[in-house]
């Protein structure tokens, strides 16, 4: 299989064929998704929640962004690698954005970053489109963006707010986004979105009417239980199997039934 680029991103739009993408935050898991076929890799700052067990993604730093983009980088042979751009990374301005955008392929091995907001991040997405970073955006629900918003909800359900979703969605194509995430929104206003750009979106929790999905892996297979948003389908419940692995290793240890001496040297 050969490395997906932002080319066959744009071409899967134009083929109306779906495109597929994960988070991801380490080696192992990486490789996984890589060889399963996923399109695109997130390297999300969603990593604060379900790694490091924060509350929500604000105190994520670049320093550590980076550090987990390189080893997701280490493991994919064939996705698109997208580094998350953590808060105030580039809230503070056009050099700021462009700085940090750019460790995230100069250090970290990414080929594209992803970044929150609509109009206020206009000029940060062109400063990075001309420095050769391509840039996904992300509107709708903004997780950096909870205390503005008053916690996780859904965004865009009056005429209002729907008609300035649509509004920001061209600004950031217009800006050079070369994708754009669309996040809790109601679906028939995702797939009006989606019909009018050129560009790809992505959907979490925004319907089936977007170009592509994407889910942070551990829902997907059961590593969190912190909470489930209604947009997830859990397709495994790793914790299950691991928690039933690590209580039958303790067992046998006590038992006397690890090691044996098939697993002891002679």
């Amino acid at each position: 299989m050969p490395k997906i680029t932002i080319n066959d991103f744009l071409k899967k739009k134009t083929e109306h064929k779906k495109i597929t993408m994960l988070t991801a935050y380490d080696y192992p898991f990486a490789r996984i998704v890589d060889e399963a076929g996923i399109d695109g890799i997130l390297v999300g700052d969603s990593l604060g929640m379900v790694v490091q067990g924060l509350e929500n993604t604000l105190p994520v730093t670049m320093d550590e962004m980076i550090y987990h983009t390189k080893m997701v980088a280490r493991a994919v042979q064939n996705a698109l690698i997208i580094g998350d751009m953590p808060f105030m990374s580039y809230q503070t301005g056009v050099d700021d954005a462009v700085r940090n955008a750019g460790r995230f392929l100069k250090e970290a091995g990414a080929a594209a970053v992803k970044l929150e907001g609509g109009a206020e991040v206009a000029e940060q997405i062109k400063a990075m489109s001309k420095s050769d970073i391509p840039v996904m955006a992300h509107i709708g629900l903004t997780p950096q963006s909870i205390h503005r918003m008053g916690g996780y909800k859904v965004q865009g359900k009056t005429e209002k707010a729907a008609k300035k979703l649509i509004e920001e969605a061209h600004i950031v194509e217009d800006a050079g986004a070369f994708s754009l995430l669309l996040e809790a929104i109601p679906m028939d206003l995702a797939g009006k979105i989606t019909k009018e750009l050129s560009i790809p979106t992505i959907g979490i929790g925004a319907g089936p009417y977007c170009d592509g999905q994407v889910l942070v892996l551990h829902d997907v297979i059961g590593l969190f239980e912190r909470f489930v948003p209604k947009f997830v389908k859990q397709y495994a419940n790793l914790k299950e199997e691991a928690f039933k692995a690590i209580k039958q290793y303790r067992e046998d240890v006590e038992n006397k039934k690890f090691p044996s001496k098939e697993q002891s040297f002679k």
